[in-house]
């Protein structure tokens, strides 16, 4: 028996045979063409047709963030300036397979020196291009094996479309070798309710028929396990699938002490799973859908209709809404398209509205029309904020447009270092903390190289979280976090205890949460919060937690009158 340590996504436990991930396929060799440029041209047209239409067709069956995520693929693969890439590479005399391999490598590597939002679309390259490849050779793309069994999945990292449509009969767990906590594959695992471990970085010593069990709640992979061992984690298993299945009560500590659970959307369509699952209401709602994928602004009309349909979702609940969170790291042709040499430092957030004024206004006018159409409490809050001028700016003009509770994302640490000063004019704060935790660490949450650095369990982040709670605290305001950090059970204790008075998180993590939450009291989870600060790294502070946490009784939730 061995064991192999990694990051967990959720609580969750399961067993079985590991199958190993299908190899990429081999490059093309550089073999003239023997049927001329327009043939091969009008081979690669086809091609990339189907697999664009093949990559839709998934995220329409996937839905939720998987769809947004397949939506962008193949929008991708029929990028013109790709296509005019792969016919110069074609009219020179190469084969439809060696031009888009060399096209698509080229491509990859342009948009991983732009880096951000466009860098982390450069992995989504490698599965586009091989899906292309696959089409033009006449084989099955690679992709998630069907051994005819239950297995657990070893892979390098998975593509979006494999991870959006994986078969949860088959898949017992997922372990990756690549990747963090807030990868797309982690993301996606957690959405879909998938027991995950990521940055396995011995994973591939795993064999194909080797049995392993895979504890996401304490992020390790245990190799030829024992029958004990075996028979504590279908246990486990069983014990959570029981939890599961208890009836949805509001979110609450063991003491009582009450912890708004909401959701993360991204748009209206998520939200009958949210409410389906117990979301007390929406802590951030994304705006972008209604954007990214448009040449020009959406009118006024009908962003109010989008609007409208997410508020009548939830009458009488929260919902906290995002403006537009784009330029720079996401650029968008009528807001900002001006080259950057470092976009996640750039024109982005607040910044790229105040810039494109209208846009923001006409945000407000349909956020305002549609709250006067609906009885849910709407919020309205502004992304990358970094000093108290931006939050004066915002929260006055949200106010001049009849939105009655106008608030910041806390984002950046500048802002997190004033929050006192930021909540004398805010009416709530909200914390990202996949963005908090990028700038406080100075590592690209996009890039791979150093995915280890970018974890929000890392004690300078948590300090930070903690001045913004104790701003909260001090002021009377709410404060509450909307990043991935939310989802994750044991650290959504600590969070709590840094003063934390709501948790935003994808649907399907608000089970473990709540049922975490509701074994500890507010006295508990301050003293983990402690424990938490007081390491020296992430990994540090995660184990001693956990270490502290197992010292502790569990409890019954308290009822209040």
């Amino acid at each position: 028996m061995s064991e192999l340590r990694g990051v967990g996504i959720g609580l969750g436990v399961a067993q079985g045979p590991v199958v190993r991930m299908t190899e990429a396929m081999p490059a093309p060799d550089e073999t003239p063409s023997s049927i001329g440029a327009e043939a091969e041209r009008a081979r690669v047209r086809e091609a990339i047709s189907v697999v664009a239409q093949e990559l839709t067709a998934r995220g329409e069956t996937a839905g939720g963030s998987a769809q947004e995520v397949l939506e962008a693929q193949a929008m991708i693969a029929e990028d013109p300036t790709l296509q005019d890439e792969v016919d110069g590479r074609i009219d020179a005399g190469a084969t439809a397979e060696r031009a888009v391999h060399d096209a698509f490598a080229g491509f990859r590597a342009t948009l991983e020196a732009v880096g951000g939002y466009l860098g982390e679309r450069a992995a989504d390259l490698d599965d586009i291009a091989q899906r292309v490849l696959a089409r033009l050779r006449g084989v099955d793309a690679p992709g998630v094996p069907d051994p005819g069994h239950p297995f657990v999945l070893v892979a390098r990292d998975l593509a979006p479309a494999d991870t959006a449509l994986l078969d949860l009969d088959k898949v017992l767990a997922l372990i990756t070798v690549d990747g963090g906590p807030t990868s797309h594959t982690a993301i996606l695992a957690r959405e879909k309710g998938i027991v995950a471990i990521v940055g396995v970085a011995d994973g591939f010593t795993l064999a194909n028929g080797d049995t392993v069990i895979v504890d996401a709640a304490a992020g390790v992979v245990t190799v030829d396990p024992t029958a004990d061992e075996k028979d504590r984690a279908a246990q486990r298993a069983a014990a959570r699938m029981s939890a599961d299945a208890a009836p949805l009560t509001p979110g609450a500590l063991a003491d009582g002490t009450p912890i708004a659970l909401l959701a993360n959307l991204g748009k209206p369509a998520d939200a009958a799973d949210a409410v389906e699952r117990g979301a007390e209401g929406v802590g951030l709602f994304r705006t972008e859908f209604l954007f990214l994928s448009s040449s020009q602004a959406p009118t006024i009309a009908q962003q109010r209709e989008s609007y409208r349909e997410l508020l009548e979702a939830f009458p009488g609940k929260k919902v906290v809404v995002r403006m537009l969170d784009a330029g720079a790291d996401k650029p968008l042709a009528f807001l900002n398209d001006a080259h950057e040499e470092n976009p996640a430092l750039g024109l982005r957030g607040i910044r790229a509205l105040r810039a494109s004024e209208d846009i923001l206004r006409e945000q407000l006018t349909a956020l305002a029309e549609a709250d006067a159409q609906t009885d849910a409490d709407l919020w309205v809050m502004a992304p990358m904020v970094a000093t108290v001028e931006e939050t004066v700016y915002f929260t006055t003009l949200a106010r001049d447009y009849g939105l009655k509770t106008a608030g910041v994302m806390v984002e950046v640490p500048a802002s997190a270092l004033l929050a006192d000063r930021v909540l004398a004019h805010a009416d709530f704060a909200s914390i990202g903390t996949n963005d908090l935790t990028q700038y406080t660490m100075a590592a690209d949450r996009m890039l791979g190289s150093v995915a280890g650095l970018q974890d929000p369990w890392h004690p300078a982040v948590l300090r930070l979280v903690r001045e913004v709670g104790d701003a909260g605290s001090r002021l009377g305001k709410p404060v509450g976090i909307c990043g991935e950090a939310a989802a994750d059970p044991m650290l959504a204790v600590v969070l709590v205890g840094l003063g934390a008075t709501s948790l935003s998180m994808a649907p399907s993590a608000l089970a473990d949460v709540r049922h975490t939450l509701s074994e500890r009291t507010l006295d508990e989870a301050r003293s983990l919060a402690q424990v938490a600060l007081a390491a020296d790294d992430a990994a540090g502070a995660r184990k001693a937690v956990a270490d502290a946490t197992a010292a502790l009784s569990p409890h019954q939730k308290e009822t209040t009158s």
